[in-house]
């Protein structure tokens, strides 16, 4: 039998992303997706939610910029959100997680205002958060609605990765 293969790099032997391999801005997604989920199931205050999130171990290899654009954001814009995610959903929204409900959040928000951030890493990232965070197969859901939602908000963009054939 032969020796399992050593993992990629940056990846645990099960695939996942090791730790000190995340960028400061997949750090800042989820520590926005933790924050994002105490707003949602408890309803909590997003200055309560920024105060408890900052004092988290690791907070200081998070980008805090795109922390805050995502958590006060994504609040914000919470109604306009839903009304891009809704169209695009199976069920009504109250029976979305609230993991997969918040990485919606956060691609949808990315998509409108993270311009420096291309869409494929987006979706990727959201995929990744889903994955990690949310349940079986919370990450297939999220990449459907997702994916459905970028040539709304990227057209150019995604259109310019079909015509190269980097995007379906």
């Amino acid at each position: 039998m032969a020796a399992p293969s050593p993992s990629a790099p940056g990846r645990t032997a099960t695939g996942a992303r090791k730790a000190s391999a995340k960028s400061a801005r997949s750090r800042a997604r989820e520590f926005a997706l933790q924050a994002l989920y105490q707003h949602l199931v408890g309803r909590n205050e997003a200055q309560a939610i920024d105060h408890f999130t900052r004092d988290l171990s690791g907070f200081h290899k998070a980008d805090s910029a795109h922390y805050d654009a995502l958590l006060h954001g994504c609040i914000r814009d919470a109604d306009a959100l839903d009304a891009l995610i809704g169209p695009l959903l199976d069920r009504p929204l109250a029976e979305i997680s609230p993991i997969e409900h918040a990485v919606m959040w956060i691609g949808a928000y990315e998509f409108q205002h993270a311009a420096d951030v291309p869409w494929r890493v987006v979706l990727n990232e959201c995929i990744e958060l889903a994955k990690e965070f949310g349940g079986t197969d919370g990450h297939k859901y999220v990449n459907a609605v997702l994916n459905g939602l970028a040539p709304q908000l990227r057209a150019a963009e995604v259109e310019a990765d079909r015509a190269t054939g980097r995007a379906r």
